[in-house]
C-alpha cells in the first residue's frame, strides 16, 4: 500500500520528513542567479586582484593571489543570493525581531541590575503608564496598526497582484500613522506599475486584506514611477466632534443693548419662536436699459454700422 504524501499548510511534507521553506521554481532561479554571479565576480575580481598584485609580487604569486581572492569573494556573493529568500523573511520582520531582542534583554538586564520587587514595578510603570495615559496609548497602537499593515499589503502582494517572472514582489519600505489611518511608501519592481495596483477590484481587495474602510494608491515621486504610496483609511477625523475655542474670547459683560446684524434673531427667544421664513429684503427696482451707443444715430453710406461690434 503506498503511503500519502500530502503536504499540510504549514509546508511539511511527509517525503523525507522534508520542510518546503521556499518554492521550488523560487530556489532555483535564485541558484542560476547565484553561479553565474559566482563566475563573474571571481574572473572579474581575479582579474584585477591578480594585475594589481603582480606590481609588488612576483606575477606567479600575484596571478595566485589574484585567484584566491576572485574565488573567495565570488563565493561571498553566491552565498547571499542562495540564501536572500531566507534573509528577506528576516527582514520582513525585523521590527517585531529587534523589539523581540529588546525586550528580552531588557529583562534579564533589569534583573540582573535590580532586586525582583524593583524589576517588577520598573516593568509595570513601563507598561501600565502607557497604557493609563490616552495620547499615549493611541500612539502605539497607531504604530502598531503600521507593523500590521506592512505584512498585509505583503500578502496581497504574493496572493493577488502579479509580479515579474523572478517572482520578485514589491519591496515596502517604511510606514507611518496619519490621522485617518497608515501611509506606507512601496517600491515597484521591475515588471510592475501604478497600473497594476489601480486595475479593476485591485483596491478593494487591498482593503478587506488591510481591514481598512478605503484605499488609496498614487505615485509618491515625480522623478521616481516605482515610487508609489498606499493611504490606508480606518477612520474619519474631520467626521470627530471638535470643540472650538472661539466662545472663551467672547466677553461676558456684553451690554444688552449691544447693536447686532439685522439678520439675527431676537436674543432669549426660543427655538419654536423664530420664525421659519426671515424676513426679506425687497430687492431694487429695475433700472431702464440704456442704448449700447446713442450718440452715433447714422449708419455709414457702405452699411456698416460701428454698434454692430461694440
Amino acid at each position: 500500500m503506498r503511503k500519502s504524501s500530502s503536504r499540510s499548510p504549514f509546508g511539511w511534507s511527509n517525503r523525507g520528513g522534508t520542510v518546503t521553506v521556499i518554492e521550488a521554481p523560487i530556489a532555483r532561479s535564485y541558484r542560476r542567479r547565484a553561479v553565474i554571479a559566482f563566475w563573474v565576480t571571481s574572473a572579474v575580481i581575479g582579474l584585477l586582484a591578480a594585475t594589481v598584485a603582480s606590481h609588488y609580487l612576483h606575477p606567479i604569486l600575484g596571478a595566485l593571489a589574484g585567484f584566491l581572492l576572485g574565488v573567495v569573494l565570488g563565493a561571498v556573493v553566491f552565498v547571499l543570493i542562495v540564501a536572500w529568500p531566507v534573509l528577506r523573511v528576516f527582514w520582513h520582520w525585523l521590527p517585531e525581531i529587534l523589539l523581540g531582542l529588546a525586550v528580552v534583554y531588557g529583562w534579564v538586564t533589569l534583573m540582573q541590575a535590580t532586586p525582583m520587587w524593583l524589576s517588577l514595578l520598573v516593568v509595570a510603570l513601563v507598561v501600565g503608564v502607557p497604557a493609563a495615559i490616552g495620547p499615549v496609548r493611541r500612539r502605539i497602537v497607531a504604530w502598531s496598526w503600521c507593523l500590521i499593515v506592512r505584512h498585509r499589503l505583503r500578502l496581497c502582494f504574493a496572493a493577488f497582484i502579479a509580479t515579474n517572472r523572478h517572482g520578485s514582489l514589491p519591496l515596502i519600505l517604511l510606514a507611518r500613522p496619519t490621522p485617518a489611518g497608515e501611509r506606507v511608501w512601496v517600491w515597484l519592481r521591475p515588471g510592475l506599475s501604478l497600473r497594476d495596483l489601480e486595475a479593476d477590484g485591485q483596491v478593494q481587495k487591498l482593503a478587506v486584506a488591510c481591514w481598512a474602510n478605503e484605499v488609496r494608491v498614487m505615485r509618491a515621486s515625480r522623478k521616481y514611477a516605482a515610487l508609489v504610496r498606499v493611504d490606508i483609511t480606518r477612520r474619519e477625523p474631520l467626521a470627530h466632534t471638535i470643540v472650538s475655542p472661539l466662545p472663551d474670547y467672547v466677553p461676558a459683560d456684553i451690554p444688552s443693548n449691544a447693536p447686532t446684524s439685522p439678520g439675527m434673531p431676537p436674543v432669549g427667544l426660543d427655538l419654536p419662536d423664530v420664525p421659519d421664513h426671515p424676513a426679506t429684503v425687497p430687492a431694487d427696482p429695475p433700472r431702464p436699459r440704456k442704448p449700447r451707443n446713442p450718440s452715433t444715430t447714422d449708419t455709414s453710406p457702405s452699411g456698416f454700422d460701428p454698434s454692430d461690434y461694440a
